[in-house]
């Protein structure tokens, strides 16, 4: 499903317009995004959790070369479903 298929989706199951489930979908998009860039965490209950992850620095290759290369630290989304969504996909 992409994103043109979730408004669509919300549109249709909230009976709003399709131009207000696409705003209410950025502005969800938007306050998660800003919450992670402060370093929260955002929980939907029923759904998961969104955090930030630390990826350590580390050693890599050059696939075309074969030389070593730095890979320098970095933070990245993370997500952990719920019990209930797990539950729901067995």
């Amino acid at each position: 499903m992409n994103k043109t298929e979730l408004i669509d989706f919300v549109a249709e199951h909230a009976d709003m317009s399709k131009a207000s489930a696409s705003r209410a979908l950025d502005s969800i998009i938007e306050a998660v995004t800003i919450n992670l860039q402060k370093g929260g965490s955002v929980s939907w209950v029923g759904f998961g959790t969104f955090a930030v992850g630390k990826r350590a620095a580390r050693v890599g290759r050059n696939p075309r070369t074969g030389a070593s290369i730095t890979i320098k630290a970095a933070k990245v989304p993370k997500f952990r479903p719920c019990k209930a969504l797990k539950n729901a996909l067995q």
